[in-house]
Parts: structure tokens; C-alpha cells; sequence
């Protein structure tokens, strides 16, 4: 098809700081008023400005004439464009006052002049329908993707012979290789006549080994299903550092991971303390509008983690003293609440970091999260990529199915697809009907 010319949106450098040089073989263009809006953003304390900054840098460092063209090692070549002329909108049919339509226009402009494959990529909806509509091509930014609706999910069921589950109860462990599994992946074993063992694959010795119940109770909190019972399973299992957990509303993911924490903290003393952030996605202003301390200003973002931790402690103390237990647990001072704008450039060792609604974090962003775990430290990410808040990341684009995608081949890591809602049956039956 010939070498192709990508025009790229801002909204790309902002989801991947690299975005730059992840183009093979190409002639990538950078419109002047993307680099004009990075730098509006540059002064920004968050995960945005400091991808701006990131990308400014880059370009300053390229050695040569941006706006001849800089060749790069990969074979393609970075081109800062700007209009030298008056502008002229040959047929353009959007005002050009705006931002979007000036970076469209370029596209627009780059085929008017006949250069051949000219591909506009933005994580903007509806700039790519614009641009589909004057006949420019149009695509999503592919970097950080990985399906969602073919997304590994961590557990099956299998159909087998009874003398199977009667080999695989009596010895703990069956050898099954007649299907791919990933480390750490559970099966549910059934047979016809109704008997059924659940096991978890281990992939050094290349075998199943049995799940039994051991789980029944942790802080007054009993598992529910297959799935809770192996998400249990992989968050009090101390060789696995990175768990993932992902389902509906209702499904017990926050609930679980708070558990589990609490088992490791207090009880155990595997982990100094319990860190659980979350990232603020308003509908309105930002965090820092709202009055008072970092604290109080946190407060309401994880409301819904001091839910959890009060129905725990409804649930330990037998519906008595529940306040009193909630209190002892916070003046311990064994768990903090942050924001995810305060992480980056933390050590965070011997922790149990739990990410809530990870599904609103870039895969840059939960690069720079995770790489923050220190020594001792164990991470779960909590969310559904279903129900994203993030304008420029959708079901396959977000921080926790990358994270899936990526890491399912790795014995340290474990991940759990809940499918049942067990907040209660009104939650269950509105996400199927609503």
C-alpha cells in the first residue's frame, strides 16, 4: 500500500506520552496547535500535564529540522506542520475556529495536496466521523489495546469423566494438557453424573492442583460463588503480587480485595498497611475545587470504600459496636486513603495497594502506579471496563484490560472475571434488564 502519513490529535500524546515513536515506516505529522495545547497543559500538576511535558521534551530533543522533517531510527519521519499560508479552506465544510477542526484540517489539507494514505488518528469519536464524512481516513489510536469481549477471564468449566474428579479428590492434583491454560487459571471439573472439583493450574509442575474450601470465613465475609471463592484464593496467595478482578456492579470485586486486606494487615501481618486509591474522575470540577484538607477533599471520592469497610464491620462484630470497630480500624493507622494524582514518584513497600475503578486509568498512568510497588508489596486493580467515565478510553483501551492482556502469562499474577451479582437481587436483576 505505500508508506502511510499519520496526522496525530493531542488526545493520543495525553493516552501515551510515546505515541511518537510507535509508528513504523510512516511520515508522522504533529499540526502545530497540538503542540499549542500541550503546552497549555504542560503546568498541570496530574498524569496530563505530565505527558505534555514528556512529549515536549521529546520533540525539543529530536536532533534536525522538525519542520523539514527528523528521520528516526524506525524509518519514519516526525514533521511539525504549520500553516505558512493564508488559509484558504479548499472546500473544508467545518469552521475552523476550533481546535479539532484546525488538526482536521491538516489532514484534510495534506490529501487535498495528493499525498497519498493520509490516516487522521485521534481517540475523539466524533472528530474521526468528521473526518470519515470529507473522505478522510480515520482511526483509533491502537497502541495499549487488547480485546475486551475475547478478554482472558481466569476461570472455566470443563466437562470430564467421573473417574477424573474421583482421581483428582483422592490425589489433590490432575494432570490435564489437553487444553492451553495460564498460571494461576481456575476450572471448575463436572461430570454427568453431577460431581465436580474445582482446581487451580500451577504452571511449573504443569498440573491442577485441588481448591478446597478453605476460605469460609475472613472478617465475618463468606465467598459466594466459584469466582469469589477463587478471588479469595488469589489475594491471600502471598507469590501472587498483581491480581486483577473485573465484573459488574455488585459482584463483590471491592468488597473482596478490602477482605482480603484486612486478613493480610491485621490478622497476619504479611503487609505494613492497606493502601487504597482510586481515580478522580469528576463529572464537574476538579478535586482541588472542593474545600478543605487533602483528607476531606478525599473523603467523598472514597466514600464508597468506607461503605465496604463499614458493612465489613457490621458483618465481624455481629451487627454490635459497629462504629467503635470502624474506629479502631482507622486510628490504627494501618489504612490510607489517596488519590491517584499522589502516588507517582512513591515507594510503596510491604503494602496491600488495592486501585479501585481502575478501569478510568490510561495504560500509561497504571504503568506509573505499578511500577511504584516496592519490595514485600502485593497490588490489585478493581474495576469494570464496561462502565469507563474517561472520554478517551473505552472497553479495550483502558489501564485494567491492558493489564489483563499483558500480564496473564506471568506466574506472579492472577486474575478473576466475576459474572454474578451478589449485591442483592434488585442489583442483580437491574444490570440484566436496565
Amino acid at each position: 500500500m505505500g508508506r502511510k502519513t499519520f496526522v496525530l490529535d493531542t488526545n493520543v500524546f495525553l493516552h501515551d506520552p510515546n505515541a511518537l515513536m510507535r509508528f513504523e515506516n510512516s511520515d508522522v505529522i504533529i499540526p502545530l496547535t497540538v503542540l499549542e495545547e500541550l503546552d497549555k497543559l504542560k503546568h498541570f500538576t496530574d498524569e496530563l500535564g505530565k505527558n505534555a511535558r514528556h512529549l515536549i521534551r521529546l520533540i525539543d530533543e529530536l536532533k534536525g529540522s522538525i519542520f523539514k522533517g527528523v528521520q528516526l531510527k524506525n524509518g519514519s519521519k516526525i514533521t511539525l506542520f504549520v500553516q505558512t499560508k493564508c488559509l484558504d479552506k479548499q472546500g473544508f465544510p467545518f469552521s475552523i475556529d476550533s481546535n479539532k477542526h484546525r488538526i482536521l484540517f491538516v489532514a484534510y489539507q495534506l490529501k487535498q495536496e495528493g499525498r497519498g494514505n493520509v490516516v487522521m488518528i485521534s481517540k475523539d469519536f466524533m472528530l474521526r466521523i468528521k473526518a470519515e464524512s470529507i473522505g478522510v481516513l480515520a482511526q483509533d489510536y491502537e497502541g495499549f489495546k487488547e480485546a475486551y469481549d475475547t478478554l482472558y477471564r481466569g476461570y472455566r468449566n470443563i466437562k470430564v469423566e467421573k473417574k477424573n474428579i474421583d482421581e483428582f479428590m483422592t490425589r489433590g492434583i490432575l494432570d490435564w494438557s489437553q487444553e492451553k491454560w495460564f498460571p494461576n487459571e481456575y476450572c471448575r471439573f463436572s461430570s454427568d453424573e453431577h460431581t465436580s472439583a474445582l482446581g487451580q493450574y500451577h504452571v511449573g509442575e504443569k498440573r491442577f492442583e485441588l481448591l478446597a474450601s478453605r476460605h469460609s470465613d475472613i472478617w465475618g465475609i463468606h465467598p459466594l460463588n466459584d469466582h469469589q471463592e477463587c478471588a479469595i484464593d488469589l489475594l491471600l496467595n502471598d507469590q501472587i503480587q498483581l491480581v486483577t478482578l473485573i465484573g459488574q456492579a455488585g459482584t463483590g470485586k471491592t468488597l473482596l480485595a478490602l477482605i482480603a486486606g484486612l486478613r493480610k494487615v491485621f490478622d497476619e501481618n504479611v503487609y505494613s498497611r492497606i493502601l487504597i486509591t482510586r481515580p478522580i474522575m469528576p463529572l464537574g470540577k476538579d478535586i482541588g475545587y472542593l474545600p478543605g484538607t487533602k483528607e476531606e477533599k478525599i473523603y467523598h471520592w472514597m466514600q464508597p470504600i468506607y461503605d465496604n469497610l463499614e458493612f465489613v464491620c457490621e458483618t465481624c462484630s455481629g451487627g454490635e459496636n459497629i462504629t467503635e470497630t470502624k474506629k479502631w480500624i482507622m486510628e490504627s493507622e494501618k489504612i490510607e486513603m489517596e488519590a491517584v494524582t499522589f502516588i507517582r514518584g512513591r515507594s510503596l513497600a510491604h503494602s496491600y495497594i488495592i486501585i479501585d475503578e481502575a478501569q478510568n486509568l490510561t495504560p500509561h498512568e497504571v504503568k506509573t502506579i505499578v511500577s511504584r510497588a516496592g519490595m514485600g508489596t502485593k497490588v490489585i486493580l478493581t474495576g469494570d471496563p464496561t462502565q469507563i467515565d474517561n472520554p478517551y478510553l473505552d472497553k479495550d483501551s483502558n489501564a485494567l484490560t491492558y493489564v489483563v492482556g499483558k500480564f496473564k502469562s506471568y506466574p506472579i499474577y492472577g486474575h478473576m472475571f466475576f459474572e454474578k451479582t451478589e449485591r442483592s437481587p434488585l442489583a442483580a436483576l437491574a444490570i440484566e434488564i436496565l
